[in-house]
């Protein structure tokens, strides 16, 4: 990663952005699902074993530590002062043993090591404690990429009203990407945060978010999300 030129490569991405856009537009994609009146932030993966140094897992720190964790803590308060319903989800296994014949891990470890996030360790696979829930909040276990696989998310959104998700977290490449594909397919209008999702290499989160706008998702600013999750309060207090 020290010898990507960042800055080189945030250009030359630029531009085969805004070479595809007017191909996307002219074809019908790059729609919007907008902001509907009833949000819930769904954060994805923001635990220690993707939030902090010395593990596979570990993200970009420079932008977990910049962008990511105080966009979060943004979002948080927002969600707190208005009363939105806040979903924490966490990924770990109860059986960690890749020879064993039979394990919660499904197929996954033979790509990636989720062996190492042992249900046992509850440390690596506990919130990042920047962004710490809060009583009222959720905690969400899955096992597998997205967050509404094989786990109850849609039935908890669906039974507090939600029309609109607020998605963060890591990575943009798999977890975050098949949350929000899933949240879509499901029904359910889905904003990308911008600054609150990230990945460990160069590159990954800009072409996801480029390739989501386009075609699951809104990418929105921190600042304009936490505008809409001010602003929908103060609606809801007017229609009362």
């Amino acid at each position: 990663m020290s010898n990507v030129d960042n800055k080189e490569l945030d250009r030359m991405l630029k531009q085969a952005f805004d070479a595809s856009t007017k191909i996307y537009q002219e074809r019908g994609f790059q729609r919007r699902v907008g902001f509907g009146s009833r949000p819930a932030l769904v954060s994805v993966d923001l635990a220690n074993a993707w939030t902090r140094p010395g593990n596979p897992f570990t993200c970009d720190q420079e932008a977990m530590d910049k962008e990511i964790i105080p966009g979060m803590q943004r979002l948080l308060k927002a969600c707190r002062d208005n009363g939105h319903p806040v979903i924490h989800v966490t990924t770990a296994y109860e059986i960690t043993d890749r020879d064993a014949s039979f394990t919660d891990m499904g197929l996954w470890h033979c790509k990636i090591p989720i062996d190492v996030v042992n249900l046992k360790d509850k440390e690596l696979w506990a919130i990042d404690s920047r962004i710490a829930p809060v009583e009222g909040e959720y905690t969400l276990l899955k096992k597998r990429a997205s967050s509404f696989h094989g786990t109850g998310l849609a039935g908890i959104l669906r039974a507090a009203g939600v029309d609109t998700i607020l998605v963060t977290g890591v990575t943009a490449t798999a977890c975050v990407r098949t949350t929000i594909c899933d949240g879509l397919a499901d029904g359910f209008r889905t904003i990308a945060v911008r600054e609150c999702i990230g990945d460990r290499i160069p590159g990954a989160v800009a072409w996801n978010l480029y390739d989501i706008d386009a075609k699951f998702a809104d990418v929105h600013s921190v600042d304009e999300c936490v505008q809409y999750l001010n602003t929908v309060k103060a609606t809801r207090a007017a229609a009362e």
